[in-house]
């Protein structure tokens, strides 16, 4: 991936702001890869640096390849790693890559959309306007649906006694399984990919299914089936209950010839449960 270089990040060094749940898995896959991987987070963890660190400038300028997994900010709307380091993101002459939603593309009213389809009709205008930020500095862009993976799954929320079944029949959408997140980002490098890529599963399903399906694999009693009541919801809810949209995702096997590791839910939680008795 490219000569060595004098700094000590080795050949290739990823430089992951905002290394959450989906960048503790991108950096676990980099590392494998043999990249060297510098983590930024709000607060202290291992492996990680914080964003007041004064080390953060050495590495924005040894990075050879960054990605951003920070949202925007819900107070000003503003996407932070943006607002503060922009100039220097910008004038970065290798691989930038931003992680975004799928909810950009809004209410589609059940309907199909790929990555050619227009954002911003939507709930989410300043996650649609941080996309559209990172785009104009040729960022790669991965638009990625509800997230799930080890320890954050609907088989969780059974355990806890927090799964819900709402009865709301037709309201499917995408997942995506974290291991998937991971896959789609390292390929992506691998290839020097750019362009707009949504990583999702192959299977669009009804909350109450995925949480029907993880009672079964535990072998738990079912929640009982809640009517719908909008009007009862929090602004937040309410939106995620009213906007329908299905997206396709074939872009990301057809250009970078990646394979879901974790075709749909069914898969997922089974890999999961699998995982948890070894």
């Amino acid at each position: 991936m490219g000569k060595a270089r004098a700094d000590g990040y080795g050949a290739t060094m990823l430089l992951i702001l905002g290394q959450g749940f989906s960048g503790d898995y991108i950096a676990a896959a980099a590392r494998s890869a043999g990249m060297a991987v510098v983590g930024v987070r709000r607060s202290p963890a291992p492996g990680c640096i914080t964003f007041d660190d004064p080390a953060l400038a050495d590495a924005l300028a040894s990075a050879t390849h960054i990605l951003s997994s920070v949202p925007p900010d819900s107070a000003s709307g503003q996407d932070p790693v943006l607002a503060r380091f922009g100039k220097t993101v910008e004038a970065h002459k290798g691989w930038l890559g931003y992680l975004s939603s799928t909810g950009v593309y809004g209410d589609t009213g059940g309907a199909y959309v790929d990555e050619s389809a227009p954002v911003g009709d939507g709930r989410r205008t300043a996650r649609t306007a941080a996309d559209l930020g990172w785009q104009g500095i040729g960022a790669t862009i991965f638009r990625l649906p509800g997230i799930y993976g080890p320890g954050r799954s609907a088989l969780d929320q059974v355990r806890a006694g927090s799964a819900r079944r709402v009865d709301r029949p037709g309201h499917r959408f995408n997942r995506i399984h974290v291991e998937d997140i991971a896959g789609a980002v390292l390929a992506a490098i691998e290839a020097d990919a750019r362009g707009i890529y949504n990583v999702v599963d192959e299977s669009p399903a009804e909350p109450r299914h995925v949480t029907e399906f993880a009672c079964g694999l535990l072998g738990a009693a079912m929640p009982p089936l809640l009517p719908i009541d909008l009007t009862a919801m929090s602004p937040m809810a309410r939106g995620f209950w009213s906007e329908r949209r299905l997206v396709a995702g074939r872009k990301l096997g057809d250009k970078l010839g990646y394979r879901l590791r974790h075709a749909d839910y069914k898969a997922g939680l089974t890999a999961i449960m699998t995982g948890e008795r070894r």
